[in-house]
């Protein structure tokens, strides 16, 4: 069995954003930088291609940051 798997490269199991070809300096996407933060820098196209994973889960996360401000303004016990 012949074995062409060259493990002597250390950017190979290191994190994606420190590889040389990582983006070259371009911008990344939303679902990039989810698929970075959710797995630890090891993965840059997890939720795929589309950008629309990404925008879903940055719109979530903004609409719970209005919900729990807006809960703390309307609930914090304001003797009116």
């Amino acid at each position: 069995m012949n074995n062409d798997f060259d493990d002597g490269n250390p950017a190979l199991f290191g994190p994606v954003v420190f590889r040389p070809d990582f983006n070259n300096q371009q911008a990344i996407t939303a679902s990039q930088a989810w698929s970075l933060f959710f797995t630890g820098s090891n993965e840059d196209q997890l939720l795929g291609a589309t950008n629309q994973y990404g925008r879903f889960l940055t719109q979530s996360v903004a609409a719970i940051g209005v919900a729990g401000a807006l809960w703390a303004i309307f609930f914090t016990g304001f003797p009116y």
